[in-house]
């Protein structure tokens, strides 16, 4: 059986990215077939498509995906043909069927669309992670993020208001922009533009500072973000959106006052079965029951991929890309 995927065999634009016919792929053991419902569209597939980050020509881009479990291969015990799956760790997901390994396979529960479902694992994942693992949030705790406008920021600021923590979050345009709209309305206490950070978090926090800082921008918002902390408070650096932050001097950690700064990465902390998935649960069974709110900005047909990423790197969408088969 033949199926649409979509390839690039150099690197370059958008229009590299070429809709293909190619052969439907069998599951070997400890895989699943899936049948794609939604595939997300995200930075990693244009860093490759670029030729930023290095992958075997030709390549199929994509990794995060939601879709029905067509056929199972040996030894896989915990999915059946029919179960609704998605994953952020799936290959070649821009793609109308693909094999995955059945580890990375989460089960979606009723109630959560199924299109729906492939904008949640990669975000809803790392925002999952960023709350429990990196720096635990306790009730009463007051957070920075960056971009609460976005993807993972709107998500971020979901979790903490459960979580019992007060919210500050930046966002370019203004404190009265677009962008801060859709951060406030996530439910952050405070929304800021990047240039009051950090004079307004330090009026906002009576001069202490912030707990902690969940900071995805890198470059632009380092220097800042670091001077929002109390003392004893934690810095979680989990992207680099505006580049990668500049080697720095170890002694600024103890000039805040002792503070603690960790990269972390969604990759380890859904490498434990166990763990990723309780994870995909936890996340999941928000979205299922209504307490967490996924919004979807855009959504093209696979053939368009191009334009996905070209809408996705204008970053002017506040929503999920996807693309659908």
């Amino acid at each position: 059986m033949q199926q649409q995927i979509i390839q690039f065999t150099e690197h370059g634009g958008p229009e590299v990215l070429q809709p293909i016919q190619a052969e439907v792929p069998s599951p070997g053991p400890g895989q699943v077939l899936v049948r794609t419902a939604a595939t997300g569209v995200n930075f990693i597939e244009i860093y490759q498509r670029t030729g930023a980050y290095q992958v075997p020509l030709p390549f199929t881009p994509g990794s995060e995906a939601s879709g029905w479990v067509e056929a199972v291969g040996e030894g896989v015990t915990d999915l059946a043909v029919g179960d609704l799956v998605a994953s952020s760790q799936a290959e070649g997901a821009y793609a109308q069927y693909g094999v995955w390994d059945a580890a990375v396979a989460a089960k979606v529960p009723d109630g959560v669309d199924p299109v729906l479902a492939a904008a949640v694992p990669l975000q809803g994942f790392t925002a999952h992670y960023l709350i429990h693992d990196s720096y635990r949030v306790r009730p009463g705790d007051t957070i920075l993020t960056t971009a609460g406008a976005g993807g993972v920021g709107r998500l971020l600021t979901q979790l903490l208001k459960a979580a019992g923590a007060t919210v500050i979050t930046s966002v370019s345009g203004g404190p009265d922009g677009e962008k801060a709209a859709v951060a406030a309305a996530a439910g952050a206490d405070h929304v800021l533009d990047y240039a009051e950070v950090p004079e307004r978090v330090r009026e906002i926090t009576d001069g202490r500072g912030v707990d902690a800082v969940y900071d995805g921008v890198g470059q632009a918002t380092f220097d800042a973000s670091l001077a929002s902390l109390r003392p004893r408070g934690t810095f979680v650096l989990f992207g680099a959106a505006s580049g990668p932050v500049p080697p720095f001097e170890l002694q600024r950690l103890n000039a805040g006052g002792s503070l603690s700064i960790t990269r972390p990465s969604l990759k380890d902390f859904v490498a434990d079965p166990a763990e990723r998935a309780q994870r995909a649960s936890d996340v999941f069974g928000a979205v299922a029951d209504g307490t967490l709110s996924i919004e979807v900005g855009a959504t093209f047909e696979l053939a368009q991929a191009g334009e996905a990423q070209t809408l996705l790197a204008s970053r002017s969408t506040t929503g999920k890309v996807l693309l659908t088969p």
